[in-house]
């Protein structure tokens, strides 16, 4: 069978299994077995597929059509520009979610040597790039599973970048030492969406407790905030994720607690000490 042949049947296949992205997912997986892009693969549509790389990529076809996300069954996502290992146990980072770290970026009182606490970490990725992106800060990455710190580590270690994972719910790691450093930025993407929201069939694959966040997707945040107000050194930002149809909502959460917002972009926002 030939790499147009392959494209064509298993693009049909993903469609007629209710899978959106059918075409562009086979060409991913055929760029990951046969190690060439896209382009190449176009411009070679009469490649010959060995019967081994044919039970490799009819293997991973049929999870794809049982709606597995494309993430797990690669083992790898991309974020940031960068590759990220991604199992099971984690979500996979979305491409909103760069929006946090252009936002991080872009602050103007971002200091020499500024400490970024990443809270609900996953696989690591915002913490990592973070880190990458800022070599000369202090980067923590927290998170409640130790199986999602397994894989950030391994990521880290993947990038070579000093980070300091610790494991509990939301704040409680820094009770002890989040005095210590300053200025400080809390980097908050937590789970958000509704319980009775209706996902698609890959996420549903992925773990409830990332994604799902009480009746109105905003308890995680409300705990998040209400800890912080405990502190009596303040970040200097907080940026949250969550659906643009809960910005009010989440934004009068912050604001009881001492937290004005300063933008939103997309689905992320930046809060400051009011």
């Amino acid at each position: 069978m030939t790499v147009e042949q392959f494209l064509a049947e298993n693009t049909r296949k993903l469609d007629a299994s209710g899978v959106g992205t059918a075409r562009l997912d086979i060409m991913v997986l055929l760029e990951d077995c046969l190690n060439k892009n896209r382009t190449h693969l176009l411009a070679h549509p009469d490649l010959i597929l060995s019967s081994e790389q044919l039970k490799w990529l009819t293997s991973r076809v049929t999870r794809r059509a049982k709606h597995e996300p494309l993430a797990y069954i690669r083992g790898k996502s991309e974020f940031y520009g960068r590759e990220f290992i991604i199992n099971k146990n984690v979500l996979e980072p979305r491409p909103e979610s760069e929006t946090m770290i252009d936002m991080l970026l872009n602050t103007q009182n971002l200091s020499v040597q500024p400490a970024i606490v990443d809270i609900g970490t996953g696989s690591g990725a915002l913490a990592i790039t973070a880190k990458l992106e800022l070599p000369q800060a202090t980067v923590m990455g927290i998170d409640i599973d130790a199986k999602c710190l397994e894989v950030a580590k391994a990521n880290a270690n993947r990038y070579k970048t000093d980070i300091e994972f610790k494991k509990g719910s939301l704040l409680t790691p820094l009770t002890s030492n989040f005095q210590l450093v300053s200025p400080v930025f809390l980097l908050a993407n937590l789970p958000y969406v509704p319980d009775h929201y209706q996902i698609n069939e890959a996420a549903g694959a992925e773990p409830r407790i990332a994604i799902f966040g009480g009746e109105d997707g905003l308890d995680l945040y409300r705990r998040f905030f209400g800890q912080l107000d405990s502190f009596d050194r303040k970040p200097e930002a907080v940026f949250t994720e969550s659906m643009p149809p809960q910005h009010d909502a989440l934004a009068d959460i912050a604001e009881q607690f001492g937290f004005k917002l300063a933008a939103t972009d997309d689905f992320i926002q930046k809060f400051i000490r009011g």
